[in-house]
């Protein structure tokens, strides 16, 4: 895969001025309030068909996200840990769930707990019944409800996994002082936005390659991934529209939560990455109001980023910030 986006050098310095919405805090502020409305008690049960596992306890949580509906999870803790625990928060990459408990040993394993956050209509655990005239016009997530800010898809799940960090207080034997938030592509993108609607109710932000950054460049340069089905969409159903969907699009750009975030970030970027174009990573993270943020670099990587490399960078920055697990 070729380099097909600014030097690293430009990358470093590119900070473009796209103002957020005037009320895009308003925004928010409303939507979670909402959802904060809706108090069903978070419900947790074991999972006694992964008994094979020795070393892993694992449960099926359920939380109330959006408009309270249930939201489903995996909690994995080791196996008769002494809490409180760093707890890992986790989100999933576009058009994933949150599969398998087996899918998701290395926290754990590494004496962290972690919440495993489903993927409304995404995962095969959450529904996504949609909200108002939600229309969906290209095959995908990206245009359902995009005539709106109200009725999009995206204000739907990021309500769901700030929800998902608020379920934390009630889970036993986590530390809510400690919650890291993760994920990739997509899962990177959502941690982004909790971080910079949550504050300093978060420890630390691992975002890898992440996504839903810089609308409106990346519906430009990317050719491969989700952002596509926005281009498609232009061009085919509401040419007329071109500012109206960028307008929606901006309550839910990376790159506006990333300048209300302060938690310590540890990013990943891949020179090479056609579905996440490096630009709109930078963008971001060069936007990132926290003063502790690291960027881990990959120079040949396409959006795998830093493939199996990139655990142990994790877990040594963590470890760096007071944030591994007592022994």
């Amino acid at each position: 895969m070729p380099l097909t986006d600014f030097g690293l050098a430009e990358l470093e310095g590119y900070r473009p001025q796209s103002p957020a919405p005037k009320d895009f805090d308003a925004f928010w502020q409303r939507t979670l309030a909402e959802a904060r409305s809706y108090d069903e008690a978070v419900k947790a049960e074991q999972v006694t068909s992964q008994h094979l596992l020795r070393t892993v306890e694992v449960d099926d949580v359920r939380f109330p996200g959006w408009r309270g509906e249930p939201v489903a999870a995996w909690l994995l803790r080791p196996r008769d840990a002494a809490g409180p625990l760093p707890v890992v928060v986790t989100y999933i990459g576009y058009s994933g769930g949150r599969g398998l408990p087996t899918d998701h040993l290395l926290w754990p394993s590494a004496g962290y707990a972690q919440l495993v956050v489903d993927s409304r209509g995404q995962g095969h655990d959450t529904p996504d019944p949609g909200e108002g005239d939600g229309t969906q016009w290209v095959k995908g997530f990206m245009t359902r409800g995009i005539e709106s800010p109200d009725h999009y898809y995206y204000r739907r799940l990021m309500t769901d996994c700030v929800r998902a960090v608020d379920a934390v207080a009630q889970l036993p034997g986590l530390d809510t002082r400690r919650i890291v938030l993760a994920g990739g592509s997509q899962g990177g993108g959502l941690a982004l936005a909790v971080a910079g609607l949550m504050g300093d109710r978060v420890a630390a932000v691992l975002t890898d390659v992440p996504f839903l950054c810089h609308f409106r460049r990346a519906v430009q340069i990317s050719g491969e991934g989700p952002y596509p089905e926005i281009t498609e969409y232009l061009r085919w159903h509401s040419r007329h529209r071109v500012e109206e969907t960028f307008t929606t699009l901006d309550y839910f750009d990376g790159v506006h939560f990333a300048r209300r975030a302060t938690a310590p970030a540890l990013f990943s970027v891949g020179l090479m990455d056609p579905v996440c174009p490096p630009s709109t990573v930078y963008a971001a993270f060069n936007h990132y109001a926290g003063e502790d943020r690291t960027m881990t670099v990959w120079p040949f990587a396409d959006h795998s980023g830093g493939c199996g490399s990139n655990p142990p960078t994790q877990l040594a920055w963590l470890h760096r910030h007071g944030l591994a697990p007592e022994l």
